[in-house]
């Protein structure tokens, strides 16, 4: 297969922000400077799009500043207020569009060290945002509940980053996504003001840092929702069609008695590059991927009926030595095809709810082999629908902007994964007014992860 090399970053320029001064600032916070560790700790996943490599890949913070306790975010925030030095939130960095990645330099802010369960009851839990998921979950497991949903980067990826840089995932055929309302219960921010406040922002209004990229605040903890922790079987199910294993998906999605946690039907395309599966993914067969719970396991089969042939069914693992079976679904399936072919990317895309298997089948006979298809069955708006990442095989930006004008004409919405900001990924929609107004009262200068929310202009005489 073919190759493409990712862009080789530029030397390392002189910073033009006073970070001595800062230093001195900052003293007593873990502080790093070396240029190396902090230009691979400014990049995320962002080199899944050609478009964002070229964009991205000379971009970096000047240094990165490690808190142990929301205290030190608070010092910190004064810092970079009092000296206009932009400041990039950044968790795991499991995202996959640039989401964390400084555009102006500055300060690298890593909240990975603030972890650990403040409180937990039955269905809520309040954890501090660098909290990694699964250790939430692990943390948890003893009291009958887990977390809602999850992305496929669950293993390394934190509350407050799922929560300020993504939408949905593993639970959402079930709980729809992070925008749905009780999905966020409360979200504690702090501001980057010369003196920062802290601010609690419940129901509603914690959908202010919602998919916002860290640009309305500093969030150090969460409430979230929790769920019941069935017992999951992973599933994986062959058909003749991938229309077949469509339908079939469909249908399970939408029975409301199934305890399930994924659905995820995928092209027999896409399933020669998934390594340990192959021997559960007969050759030219297409798959559906599941998380049931275990006492559904017979209506679920029910629905299958003889459409399909259950190849893999085995309790969830996802300890260590493990790889989950949910880490071949979502954006892990384009990972799982970029491990041997760098020169394809991914579309993000969310289909229409009243003509879902039209628009499926339409878009796959409108593209071709030139995008492989697998969907994610979701809840959006109270109605069972489908979200899609399909693998493009990419050749121009041109064409790349064509393919998704044409799924937007057909009536799919996408969310465009080739651009950095907040505006753009919409496909040229402003910013939510919350999040804009909300920015202004948070961060007035506009340092926090400059140029992702480009309809906030700071005030040019501050």
């Amino acid at each position: 297969m073919s190759t493409v090399s990712e862009r080789k970053p530029k030397p390392v320029q002189p910073s033009r922000y006073d970070i001595a001064a800062l230093k001195n600032d900052l003293d007593g916070i873990a502080l790093i400077d070396e240029a190396q560790v902090v230009r691979k700790r400014s990049r995320d996943f962002f080199w899944y799009s050609p478009v964002l490599n070229q964009l991205l890949a000379d971009k970096s913070a000047d240094i990165i500043a490690a808190p142990r306790d929301e205290d030190e975010v608070i010092r910190i925030a004064a810092a970079c207020a009092r000296r206009r030095i932009p400041l990039t939130v950044r968790a795991a960095g499991t995202g996959n569009y640039g989401q964390a990645v400084p555009l102006q330099g500055g300060v690298l802010l890593d909240i990975t060290g603030l972890t650990g369960i403040e409180w937990q009851k039955p269905g809520v839990v309040r954890t501090a945002a660098g909290s990694r998921m699964l250790d939430v979950d692990i943390a948890m497991r003893d009291t009958g509940y887990e977390q809602r949903m999850h992305p496929s980067t669950k293993r390394s990826a934190t509350v407050g980053g799922f929560v300020a840089g993504g939408s949905g995932g593993v639970g959402s055929v079930t709980y729809g996504g992070l925008r749905e309302p009780g999905n966020i219960l409360a979200a504690r921010i702090v501001t980057v003001e010369e003196e920062p406040r802290v601010i609690e922002l419940r129901d509603d209004a914690a959908q202010k840092v919602n998919r916002a990229y860290g640009t309305t605040g500093i969030i150090t903890a969460l409430e979230m929702p929790l769920a019941p922790a069935w017992p999951w079987i992973d599933v994986i199910v062959a058909f003749d069609s991938y229309m077949d294993a469509f339908e079939t998906g469909y249908e399970v999605a939408l029975a409301d008695g199934i305890v399930k946690k994924l659905v995820t039907p995928i092209s027999s395309r896409i399933t020669p590059c998934f390594g340990a599966l192959k021997a559960h993914c007969p050759e030219g067969q297409s798959i559906l991927i599941c998380m049931i719970a275990e006492g559904s396991l017979g209506p679920f089969k029910a629905i299958i009926g003889k459409r399909g042939t259950v190849t893999y069914e085995a309790p969830s693992e996802e300890g260590p030595g493990t790889v989950p079976l949910y880490e071949y679904t979502w954006n892990h399936t384009t990972l799982q095809w970029l491990k041997s072919d760098r020169s394809i990317t991914y579309l993000q895309c969310l289909f229409p709810h009243d003509r879902l298997v039209e628009s499926a089948r339409e878009t796959i006979a409108a593209f071709g082999d030139e995008l492989l298809p697998h969907h994610e069955f979701i809840r959006f708006g109270g109605r069972v629908t489908a979200s899609a990442l399909p693998i493009l095989r990419y050749s121009t930006p041109e064409r790349l902007n064509e393919v998704m004008a044409l799924h937007e004409a057909a009536g799919v919405f996408i969310a465009n994964p080739h651009v950095v900001s907040l505006e753009e990924g919409s496909r040229h929609k402003r910013a939510d007014a919350d999040q804009l107004g909300f920015k202004r009262e948070v961060d007035p200068r506009g340092l926090l992860n400059p140029g992702k929310m480009t309809s906030f202009v700071a005030d040019p005489t501050d």
